[in-house]
């Protein structure tokens, strides 16, 4: 088993009035040379944007694109037509494929929003660019590990191309789970939202990573009340077509 491990306080920052930024990988900005993936995954980003403030019109491409809202809403719109607000529970993938013009906006004027933004190395390239969003019970899937995105929308997900598997959980103190890795070759990343964690020998709490591979198996344990994690199965050898 190999890891690497990235406590929340080592992540890039950045403050610009309307948007505070917390980058695990490097972005814009912010460069690591050691710190620039973990396999296909090429970004988490949590941010937090003030009321009424987003990102105007830009374009992506190449890239799946993964928006998670933590509290508050974001709103979403794109030249494909899509136009909509995702809620906490919500997930929404942005497949960019051969290129999209989208806007992400907070969809409140008053109050905040958080959210992780992730991107993903695409397996194909060029492909038609997709949008889809989906509402995931997690409140009432407590110490229950749900599956929110894979690369063949198994298990009602949401579908992403690449081979990476997304799981979210809420849980108890004490509760304890192994997860068995999808495929080999794969690895996993894993961040605490909120609470505190045993996982691989090593205790983490709110926003602290870790990313595990060479191993077939990652053992967590909840050490907190309660706290939400959000697993990343995901391919560390990408070969992109």
């Amino acid at each position: 088993m190999r890891k690497v491990l990235h406590r929340a306080a080592t992540r890039g920052y950045k403050y610009h009035g309307w948007l505070e930024m917390y980058n695990t990988f490097s972005f814009a900005d912010y460069y690591d040379p050691a710190r620039t993936n973990f396999g296909a995954l090429r970004v988490i980003n949590d941010g937090t944007l003030k009321g009424g403030a987003g990102f105007g019109a830009h374009p992506n491409n190449n890239m799946e694109i993964v928006s998670i809202p933590l509290y508050g809403a974001l709103k979403h719109s794109d030249n494909l037509g899509h136009v909509g607000v995702v809620n906490p529970g919500e997930i929404q993938v942005l497949s960019a494929g051969s290129g999209i013009i989208h806007s992400i906006h907070n969809a409140n004027k008053n109050q905040p929003v958080s959210f992780f933004q992730i991107w993903v190395v695409p397996r194909e390239k060029d492909l038609n660019p997709k949008y889809d969003k989906k509402s995931f019970d997690l409140i009432n899937s407590r110490n229950t590990l749900v599956q929110l995105i894979s690369p063949d929308k198994e298990n009602g997900s949401l579908h992403l191309n690449q081979d990476a598997w997304f799981s979210m959980g809420v849980f108890t103190k004490g509760h304890e789970f192994k997860y068995q890795l999808k495929k080999q070759g794969n690895g996993l990343y894993i961040i605490v939202i909120d609470g505190e964690f045993g996982i691989s020998d090593e205790t983490l709490q709110n926003r602290d990573g870790i990313g595990i591979f060479d191993t077939p198996d990652v053992s967590v344990k909840t050490l907190s009340d309660t706290g939400r994690i959000l697993l990343i199965d995901v391919i560390m050898n990408p070969i992109n077509n």
